[in-house]
């Protein structure tokens, strides 16, 4: 059976209370997925939990669905998450009085996060056939309140937040993307080309928060395999980005991960 893992929000949160919330969830490394009396639902086979369960999430809400069309639903909200913030970014105070550089770096993240998007919607349009446009994940809501879009470490610390995330993300979902099924293949290489622009975005975003330091290759996003030292990115699973138990406030949408596979 599918572990449950509830998420506690409060409806009444303060603008002070989501910054510190961020910055708990800058530490964890993960994604929180909030709202309020939000439910996800992670991918594990322990349903030894103690506490009363979770209750089930009614019909209207969307569940990303199993194997191939999970993953691309799942890879579609973090795109979707992407897209909007750098939307808010580029009608804010901090973009209007930034330099041509800095205005050049945002525009480009805006627009790769929107094709990404764009991607993804049409793939998975694609996939479930016509008449079944609901197995696709519809718009998601988003509420970036607690974000100061007038204050440049406030936009480019939550970018680089997001970014990393994405890599560490698209790194962990590569695995279950099923090659022997239809496209899977090609589902696998464009993921492949997708985490390696989200990496050049963050490298981007940290040089221009800390310039001429070493921080675009920051070791605290690295991990060592079998060693060798500190070179590969982090590689996150589903369950834990979606289930990380932090109140952002930034996706307003309810939606489930009941099927989404794990290995």
């Amino acid at each position: 059976m599918k572990k449950p893992v509830k998420v506690e929000f409060s409806g009444n949160s303060t603008k002070d209370d989501k910054r510190n919330s961020r910055r708990r969830f800058i530490k964890l490394g993960g994604l929180a997925f909030a709202g309020s009396s939000f439910l996800m639902y992670s991918c594990s086979d322990d349903d030894d939990l103690p506490g009363p369960k979770p209750p089930e999430p009614g019909d209207d809400v969307f569940d990303l669905g199993a194997g191939n069309l999970g993953v691309l639903n799942y890879a579609y909200a973090l795109e979707q998450l992407e897209t909007a913030f750098y939307k808010e970014v580029r009608e804010g105070g901090y973009y209007a009085g930034a330099d041509d550089n800095e205005k050049q770096i945002m525009d480009d993240l805006y627009y790769h996060e929107s094709i990404h998007s764009a991607f993804f919607k049409t793939a998975i349009t694609a996939a479930v056939g016509e008449g079944n446009e609901d197995k696709v994940l519809p718009d998601v809501e988003f509420d970036f309140s607690s974000v100061d879009f007038d204050d440049r470490m406030a936009v480019l610390s939550t970018s680089l937040l997001l970014e990393d995330t994405g890599v560490s993300a698209f790194n962990g979902a590569g695995k279950l993307i099923d090659v022997d099924a239809e496209l899977g293949g090609t589902y696998l290489l464009i993921a492949g080309k997708i985490v390696s622009v989200e990496a050049r975005h963050a490298s981007a975003i940290a040089d221009l928060m800390e310039p001429n330091t070493t921080a675009f290759a920051r070791d605290e996003v690295l991990v060592d395999v079998g060693g060798s030292g500190k070179a590969y990115d982090k590689a996150t699973p589903p369950a834990d980005v979606l289930s990380a138990v932090v109140n952002t406030g930034f996706v307003k949408t309810e939606f489930t991960a009941n099927e989404l596979p794990t290995e």
